[in-house]
This record gives structure tokens, C-alpha cells and sequence, in this order.
């Protein structure tokens, strides 16, 4: 991971997948003896980045290039600032392929759970 005009800081970072979120990936940031940072985003914006720039807003997804050969860099933005996660293209294809082998798409919607969103969107507990 590397934040623009600072040194580059390598942190532990992990691609998550829930069949019971199926259009959506979670990136896990975790600095040593730290709560990991997550970023939840599309699929199909890091399944698109491995082939052309794609994303606006908060996730930017840049595919390998002159500048980060045999890289996947997804570009993080908040208040706090930006950061550039760099992930190996092969890494990130290869976890792309075992979403699809759980949920390929266009299968999405009925892996759903409308009840456990409409909590999470009402802060319902039960």
C-alpha cells in the first residue's frame, strides 16, 4: 500500500467474497497490531480494472501498466486522504474466478437477503 508523496508501506491486504453479498468484494487493510480498514465495492469494478481503468469516486481500479507491471492498483479515496493498494493481477484474477464458481453472473439476486438489507438499511436488530 502506498500513499501519493509518502514512502510506500507495505500492509497486509485481503479480498474477501459473501455469496450472501453477491455483487459486492471487501479489500481488508490491516496495519501490524491493528483493526483492519475494509472497503467494500463491486465486483464487477475490480472484475472490469483487470482489464481497463474503470471506477469514479472513493475506489479507482488502475490494471497493470508500465508503472506497476504485474500489479492491479486500486486507489482508495476519503476525507482522510488517499491511499494506492497494489495486488497481483494473477492474485486478483485468481479470486475473481473462485466469486464466479460461487456466484457467476448475472446469478446474483437470489443469493440476496432482503430481510438481513432492509435491517442493515433500518438499523433493525432483532
Amino acid at each position: 500500500m502506498s500513499v501519493p508523496n509518502e514512502l510506500s508501506t507495505p500492509l497486509p491486504a485481503e479480498l474477501h467474497y459473501d455469496t450472501s453479498d453477491p455483487y459486492a468484494v471487501r479489500l481488508s487493510i490491516g496495519a501490524p497490531a491493528a483493526r483492519p480498514v475494509d472497503w467494500v465495492f463491486a465486483r464487477s469494478l475490480l472484475t472490469e480494472g483487470l482489464h481497463r481503468p474503470t471506477g469514479t469516486g472513493d475506489v479507482l481500479v488502475i490494471p497493470p501498466h508500465r508503472c506497476h507491471p504485474g500489479s492491479v492498483r486500486i486507489v482508495l479515496r476519503s476525507g482522510a486522504g488517499v491511499a494506492q493498494v497494489d495486488i497481483a493481477a494473477s492474485a486478483v484474477a485468481a479470486f475473481l474466478r473462485r466469486t464466479v464458481s460461487l456466484v457467476p453472473p448475472g446469478t446474483e439476486s437470489p443469493h440476496v437477503d432482503l430481510d438481513r438489507v432492509l435491517d442493515e438499511l433500518t438499523d433493525r436488530q432483532d
